[in-house]
């Protein structure tokens, strides 16, 4: 589940509980379900933060529930697809407080957001598919494309699974900052927030130009001739 906390124009989604925060639907509808909350509060010039507590930010889908029937596959992505829809249309900027391990579809989570900050005294970012020999969906790849501009990085994270620590990820531009705890991290984020929320941008203008800026991750969700996601997840 995950908890949501304001702090003047800033808002702070937590994925809550010391678990690996697996994403299947009752963890993602509650995500659903809060940003649908920022949005009905979001004010004139807002910011959203994204974190967890525990050692994972995100272990990506939770494989276990959704690989017991082929329908719950097509249901989870679905799910998936829908949160990163609705952080890519969210009217304000959006930061990942990356404060543990993020791992293939957690990875993609966080990625999603305008700007990544990560712990660097523990945790990785691992897109996992090619060790657990699964295929990797396109549009997480168009996630990929769109979020990190190095070829020979996009590289190392799809086809080399690499796990890429804070301080190489910053070295390779997949994140933007490295922080020396959770606790750093979080408080890095809020002043990121506080000084985009400064800017005073309109929220509407900035998510439209975050979505002409991403159409093409835009079209790859929306395309839904790729279902054999069994193979996939």
């Amino acid at each position: 589940m995950c908890s949501l906390e304001k702090k003047g124009n800033i808002f702070i989604l937590t994925l809550t509980g010391d678990g690996e925060h697996r994403l299947n639907p009752t963890l993602l509808n509650s995500i659903k379900s809060t940003l649908h909350r920022v949005r009905q509060q979001a004010t004139a010039s807002s910011a959203l933060i994204t974190t967890a507590h525990g050692k994972f930010f995100s272990n990506g889908y939770d494989i276990d529930w959704a690989q017991s029937f082929p329908d719950r596959l097509i249901l989870v992505d679905d799910l998936l697809r829908s949160v990163v829809s609705d952080l890519i249309s969210l009217p304000m900027p959006t930061i990942a407080a990356v404060t543990g391990h993020a791992s293939a579809a957690g990875y993609i989570l966080a990625l999603v957001h305008d700007y990544v900050l990560m712990r660097s005294d523990r945790g990785f970012l691992y897109m996992s598919e090619l060790d657990i020999k699964r295929v990797i969906p396109l549009w997480f790849v168009a996630v990929v494309e769109g979020k990190v501009g190095d070829a020979a990085a996009r590289r190392r994270i799809v086809m080399q699974a690499r796990k890429v620590t804070a301080k190489e990820a910053v070295r390779l531009g997949i994140v933007d900052s490295a922080h020396d705890s959770a606790e750093e991290t979080v408080k890095a984020a809020v002043g990121l927030g506080d000084d985009l929320v400064k800017r005073g941008w309109d929220g509407h203008v900035y998510a439209e130009n975050r979505k002409s800026f991403l159409v093409h991750v835009i079209r790859a969700l929306e395309d839904t001739s790729e279902r054999n996601v069994g193979s996939k997840l």
